[in-house]
């Protein structure tokens, strides 16, 4: 998939952006993850419905963890009046869904607070136990307590208005790849990747992804199932199930990474509550300092809707792609590089510990 990739100087993902009647109470939730404000802005109805089809007034709040100015943003859209609830507290791997992964210095403190929060009962939150496993094939020889393993720990957390994977590196760390402030209460870090739980029959239907915004295909669809212990922990799967899995990242930062699943077996679709205006996660952004060849491809490709060019509510150049998976994306022109230099390649490195 990844022959004679355009050049369109794409950004790694850079924003996941929630939708809520609430900026305040989302604000707070997660400040105690390190995300600060550093920008606001509003626009009228009118102009919301020219940018994203929603008539409804909107405040927006971009929200950023520590110096991380290249990826891993997040933008709060605290519509006046949503479209609906969402996909909100659903069965894992409903399509539709989406997940924001993030680093941690300390995993079994986040699944002790959230499993506290399930068991008080005020909101609906489900916590997967923490799981551990080798998954880039660093050990070698046998293992003891001289020779320690390297392994990563994860976990999920589904919510009502969110949808979190957290994960703790042990013996290794990859420069780039999630960085954490010490002072941050819950010590986490900016997101690193996110997961997509899409509508469609097969990773064709995102080829888009190569041939309009120049991402790279990490490999080709594979299958992931109940077979598999991180896989069967995280999305909790029952016996028999299974998922297409394909990984897309860009070549100018290895931080931003995308993860698209496609279920095997039966599981609802609830693809209708991911437009954006909805409550949740319903869009995520890019960005770019050659905003009008992406679009140029954009309206060349048959398989994708693309907007016409205008400024968003921080008066940014920008314009939506909407494909037939049930994804929408905001393509943002930015002429300066950022501030925190990404990293373009990926390299781990052994700490002895």
């Amino acid at each position: 998939m990844n022959k004679q990739l355009p050049d369109t100087g794409i950004s790694g993902l850079y924003e996941v952006m929630l939708g809520t009647d609430n900026a305040d109470y989302a604000k707070k939730y997660f400040a105690d993850f390190g995300f600060k404000e550093v920008q606001k802005a509003s626009i009228s109805a009118e102009t919301a419905l020219k940018i994203y089809g929603v008539n409804s007034k909107l405040t927006a709040y971009r929200m950023q963890n520590g110096s991380i100015d290249s990826h891993g943003l997040l933008r709060i859209l605290e519509w006046e009046t949503p479209l609906g609830e969402g996909i909100g507290y659903a069965p894992v791997e409903t399509i539709g869904s989406r997940i924001a992964v993030m680093m941690t210095h300390d995993i079994f403190r986040l699944y002790d607070i959230y499993k506290t929060a399930r068991e008080d009962g005020k909101k609906p939150w489900l916590p997967t136990a923490p799981i551990a496993d080798d998954l880039f094939g660093l050990n070698t020889g046998e293992r003891d307590f001289f020779n320690r393993p390297i392994l990563v720990r994860e976990n999920a957390v589904y919510g009502e208005f969110f949808n979190h994977i957290f994960f703790q590196r042990y013996g290794y760390e990859i420069p780039g790849y999630g960085t954490i402030k010490n002072d941050t209460k819950l010590k986490t870090s900016e997101f690193t990747h996110h997961d997509f739980v899409i509508n469609a029959n097969s990773m064709k239907q995102i080829a888009y992804l190569n041939s309009v915004l120049g991402l790279h295909a990490e490999d080709e669809p594979k299958l992931d199932g109940d077979w598999l212990k991180g896989p069967k922990r995280v999305f909790q799967m029952e016996p028999g199930f299974s998922h297409w899995y394909q990984g897309f990242v860009s070549p100018n930062n290895i931080c931003g990474k995308m993860k698209f699943f496609i279920p095997k077996g039966n599981k609802t679709n609830a693809s209708e509550k991911q437009r954006v205006g909805e409550k949740g996660i319903t869009l995520h952004s890019f960005y770019t300092n050659k905003l009008e060849y992406i679009h140029e491809l954009a309206q060349k490709d048959k398989t994708i809707e693309a907007t016409e060019i205008l400024k968003n509510e921080f008066e940014e150049h920008t314009f939506i792609i909407r494909d037939t998976a049930g994804i929408t994306w905001q393509i943002i022109e930015k002429i300066q590089a950022p501030k925190s230099t990404p990293k373009t390649e990926l390299k781990f490195n052994l700490m002895g510990s």
